[in-house]
């Protein structure tokens, strides 16, 4: 089983804000079993889930260790592994992680809970990410070698560091107006004030 794949699976599921059974399906891909199988139940329950799956990035991303174990822990219960062989094309033989008959949900969620805790044992809960793009909010996997990741893209970083340029650039700006302002406004005083010690 691969477990990053299946950690990467809760990730696409948060970033993703499915709300509606077609953009479910959109999700999953033409052609996929479970754009086949996906039912108005499912977009609830993954809805719910991916909500909860946040919560265990953003503990994880503010250093609350013990809270995304527990966070973990409970969606662990709540979504358990039960694994099987399977296939659908032929000889397409493959692992799923719940059991037959188990919806298409079912199986996200356990998938995706379950390589999120196996992720954690191996890496810990501080590789958990929330993007600091304020703009975006969304989760990643951090990768980095020195675990120094705050963007969930390039795109992001880039965007946000170009905002800070600009931000940087007015204030600079700001406060050179405001100086000169305060320099006029000294200089007038120092002009009334001769004038005043020049009128007889």
């Amino acid at each position: 089983m691969n477990f990053d794949e299946y950690a990467r699976t809760a990730v696409d599921l948060v970033n993703a804000q499915v709300e509606t059974l077609e953009q479910l399906r959109a999700f999953y891909g033409p052609g996929s079993w479970q754009a086949a199988e996906v039912t108005e139940k499912d977009v609830a329950v993954l809805r719910k889930g991916a909500k909860r799956l946040r919560e265990v990035f953003e503990h994880g991303s503010a250093g609350r260790d013990a809270e995304a174990v527990a966070a973990l822990n409970l969606l662990l219960e709540a979504h358990p592994v039960q694994p099987r062989i399977s296939f659908h094309h032929g000889n397409d033989w493959h692992m799923h992680v719940t059991g037959r008959g188990s919806s298409v949900a079912a199986e996200h969620m356990a998938g995706a809970v379950w390589g999120l805790a196996v992720w954690l044992c191996e890496y810990g809960s501080n590789r958990f990410g929330v993007c600091a793009d304020e703009r975006c909010g969304n989760v990643y996997l951090d990768t980095s070698s020195n675990c120094c990741r705050r963007f969930c893209s390039e795109r992001c970083a880039t965007r946000s560091h170009v905002a800070a340029h600009r931000a940087r650039k007015r204030a600079v700006a700001d406060a050179s107006a405001r100086s000169g302002s305060d320099a006029r406004d000294s200089d007038a005083r120092d002009s009334d004030a001769r004038d005043l010690v020049a009128t007889p």
